[in-house]
């Protein structure tokens, strides 16, 4: 009897504890069902998951822009890879080269190097080389805004800002170190120029045929203070040319010193995401990245004299039309995605906010990099240049004034951008001398050469 007492008790607690490890494993399930594909993702592979209210970085245009090119990738296809860190590298090659739609360009990347390295035509390194900065220029968008996940909003938002014209920055810095100072002048202005027509331009243009029916409306606080900005710009590249051709500027310095000093100024002492990669895989996919945009911007600057003379295109067309377009295609393309999509402030904050950056940061920039470097690289741009910028800005200003859009409008900045690069294509190479630099010589329009 004992016996069967003590039988009893035994069977009843084992069926309380098959109960209670099917309650745990029901709530499990529950658990993971809610925290999603993503967070169970995560948890599967290691990643820490942050429960803290702290506020997640920022979206900007730039980042929701970038992030319509991006395509999700399928997070399984690693798991069943027993090696942790070989695991974690094929995630994290999947994430990053393969997450974007454009990622076929990265084939060009290989063949550019080969192609300079095994003598092939200096132009089809030219080319080859464009086409692979365009997907690199969205790649590190796109790691910059997984950093900003770890680093919170003000280091990120600082991090995107800087590293989101770093394709134009690098370009301009191996332009420099080569004196083509042309070159750098004529990329940062076409990038301006194509932000405020061509990219501004095709998404009024293509949102305006898209919603016939619908009203197009947008924030006119964003503009304005864009537009405020960009007259400022103007004003500082203005000023230089408008001090050339004045009688006042005499004395012990001359004029193209004058214009320098301008130009430095005086000495003085003194929708909830989470990241799908870590902090430092984020930091080292960025840092080997940035190395090969210097490598293919180097590419770029050394070859496009020869391509210039192999195509019969005017060096001054090549920097200022098509640099700016290949170079900056992903986030151009996501700027066009979203005035389609009848989203015009996202449309506006990349093609104003990219413009007002070059102008306001990364030219005054350059001219202290030029400073540091013993380089004399002033303001000042020719008067077609001036008046291509001083004007852009102009419609673009009046083109936004009411704060409503049409494909009309769309259509007329489009129009003014193939005026402005029918102009430099088919004008006299005047200009495209000041590249013919290695004896030091000075140009009448502004440009110089250590």
């Amino acid at each position: 009897m004992g016996f069967n007492k003590f039988d009893n008790g035994l069977m009843e607690n084992l069926l309380v504890s098959i109960k209670l490890r099917n309650y745990q494993a029901s709530i499990c399930v529950g658990i993971v069902r809610k925290m999603g594909s993503n967070e169970a993702w995560e948890v599967e592979n290691g990643i820490v998951i942050d429960s803290s209210d702290e506020p997640r970085p920022i979206k900007t245009a730039h980042r929701i822009s970038s992030s319509s090119l991006r395509k999700k990738s399928d997070r399984s296809l690693g798991l069943n890879i027993r090696p942790l860190l070989l695991r974690r590298i094929l995630i994290n090659l999947q994430e990053v080269i393969l997450g974007t739609k454009i990622s076929i360009l990265f084939v060009t990347i290989p063949f550019a190097i080969v192609a300079k390295y095994h003598n092939f035509g200096r132009p089809w390194v030219f080319a080859l080389s464009l086409l692979g900065l365009a997907p690199l220029a969205e790649r590190v968008s796109f790691l910059t805004e997984q950093i900003a996940y770890y680093t919170g909003q003000t280091v990120g938002g600082l991090l995107n800002a800087t590293c989101g014209n770093a394709t134009e920055l690098i370009i301009a810095i191996f332009a420099l170190y080569q004196r083509k100072i042309s070159v750098l002048k004529y990329s940062l202005l076409g990038s301006i120029l194509s932000n405020l027509l061509l990219v501004l331009g095709s998404s009024l243009f293509i949102g305006g045929i898209a919603n016939l029916s619908k009203a197009q409306r947008f924030d006119r606080n964003q503009s304005d203070v864009n537009i405020l900005l960009l007259l400022l710009g103007v004003l500082c590249h203005a000023l230089p040319l408008f001090s050339q051709y004045s009688k006042a500027t005499t004395g012990t310095t001359s004029p193209a010193d004058s214009i320098l000093l301008l130009s430095r100024e005086p000495d003085e002492d003194g929708e909830n995401e989470t990241a799908v990669i870590g902090f430092w895989s984020a930091f080292s996919w960025l840092v080997g990245m940035t190395a090969v945009i210097a490598l293919l911007s180097e590419f770029v600057v050394g070859t496009i004299e020869d391509a210039s003379s192999s195509w019969g295109i005017p060096i001054s067309f090549l920097s200022i039309i098509l640099l700016p377009i290949v170079g900056n295609a992903a986030e151009h393309a996501g700027a066009v995605i979203f005035g389609y999509r009848n989203k015009l402030d996202i449309s506006l904050g990349v093609a104003l906010g990219s413009a007002t950056q070059i102008s306001i940061f990364v030219v005054p920039l350059c001219v202290i990099i030029a400073w540091i470097m013993h380089i004399k690289m002033d303001l000042s741009l020719s008067l077609l240049e001036t008046s291509c910028f001083a004007l852009s800005v102009f419609v673009t200003a009046f083109t936004l004034q009411d704060g409503s859009s049409h494909y009309m409008k769309g259509g007329v900045l489009l129009l003014a951008y193939m005026i402005i690069a029918a102009s430099f294509l088919i004008l006299p190479s005047t200009t495209d001398e000041a590249n013919l630099i290695g004896a030091g010589f000075q140009s009448s329009i502004g440009f110089f050469a250590a």
